[in-house]
């Protein structure tokens, strides 16, 4: 099995496809690549993000590598992670930059007027740091995963999708979000697996193992 990390200059590369290399357990040739055609040999497909979505869906035009990805969003298995995760909707606040457009619904940035705890605090945009997960489907990527776990999250943005059965898991910073959504051979998460421990390496082996079909 081969899993393509995409490289379009704007990803976390480095610690994601060490976790995915670890959670492979060698059962999986895992590297990283800018290259459209080395894509397209890929079995799987991880969609990193890390940066400004105008930035990174500028590069990912440049670099030549928009039919590529939207090919392995129609054919196989695809973890989107983040701004991966923002790519797949119409349209961000940032930047009034258009997305790849797979998914109805815009990417939103934290509203001012909700960043308040009950207690009265201020809560910080972007959100860093760790939060509960609310798994809201049955997924396999989920396997051995309790709900409620904790992942990790660094984000100013957050996506709203017009399907709500998209959806597969939500958070609360302020206010209700979606922090997951899956459908058929994609699942994609605004957290960072590669930085949530235990829980994040798992979803990792879930995906290596995930038969969507």
């Amino acid at each position: 099995m081969r899993i393509a990390v995409l490289d379009y200059g704007c990803g976390n590369l480095r610690s994601v496809s060490k976790a995915v290399e670890t959670a492979a357990e060698g059962m999986a040739d895992v590297f990283v690549s800018g290259d459209p055609s080395l894509i397209r040999t890929a079995d799987r497909v991880v969609f990193p993000g890390q940066g400004a979505m105008p930035d990174c869906m500028r590069h990912l035009q440049e670099c030549g590598l928009e039919t590529a990805v939207r090919e392995a969003l129609a054919t196989k298995p695809v973890l989107a992670i983040c701004i991966g995760l923002q790519m797949l909707f119409e349209r961000s606040d940032e930047g009034d930059a258009a997305g790849l457009g797979i998914y109805e619904g815009k990417v939103l940035r934290f509203p001012e007027r909700a960043m308040i705890t009950a207690a009265g605090q201020k809560l910080k945009v972007p959100q860093m740091g760790w939060n509960r997960v609310t798994q809201r489907q049955a997924h396999a990527l989920w396997a051995d995963i309790p709900d409620q776990s904790w992942f990790y999250f660094v984000h100013s943005y957050f996506v709203a999708p017009v399907d709500d059965t998209l959806v597969a898991a939500t958070t609360s910073y302020g206010l209700p979000i979606t922090c997951a959504v899956a459908r058929d051979n994609v699942f994609a998460t605004q957290f960072h697996p590669e930085k949530s421990a235990r829980c994040g390496l798992q979803l990792f082996r879930n995906f290596v193992t995930w038969d969507p079909s």
